[in-house]
């Protein structure tokens, strides 16, 4: 986004994310059950890269921004614009996401080996509330626009009570 401090420069103070519109959150992992099958899991594993390289090529697709977290059990956090935007990604015979879901259950479908889990959340800015302390731009931060945390913002019911 135009005008937004780089995404790994630190922003001293306190700072709230403040949507504009609606937007939903999508969540979504694998966890690893059996740690020796790494034909099952890494597999899997690589899927995520490649659609997120695609999403990031492709801005109109409405994929705003996503954090990731590793280990046996992995966690992305997503920001959509929209749900339609989300579902029409997930079904898009021409993206990356078809043939990786149809790849896990080819290797893995209901063996064990390896879980696949997610949520969507559809959120209203009016039920949104966020602070970053001495962070560069993060999650929220990243996907909507980032104010400073003063006056009516400097205190959680205050964020929720101005959004």
């Amino acid at each position: 986004m135009p005008g937004r401090p780089a995404a790994h420069a630190i922003l001293p103070g306190r700072h709230t994310a403040r949507p504009e519109r609606d937007f939903v959150l999508f969540l979504i992992g694998m966890r690893v059950n059996q740690l020796w099958r790494v034909d099952r899991w890494l597999p899997v594993t690589r899927a995520m890269p490649r659609m997120l390289k695609e999403l990031a090529a492709q801005p109109e697709r409405g994929y705003l921004h996503g954090e990731l977290w590793g280990g046996r059990t992995t966690v992305m956090l997503q920001y959509w614009r929209s749900l339609d935007e989300l579902l029409a990604y997930a079904k898009d015979r021409e993206a990356a996401h078809l043939p990786a879901w149809a790849d896990f259950n080819r290797r893995v479908g209901s063996s064990g080996t390896v879980g696949v889990w997610h949520e969507t959340y559809c959120v209203q800015p009016s039920q949104v509330e966020s602070i970053y302390v001495n962070m560069p731009p993060f999650a929220l931060g990243r996907a909507a626009p980032l104010l400073p945390a003063h006056g009516p913002l400097a205190h959680a019911r205050g964020r929720m009570a101005s959004a």
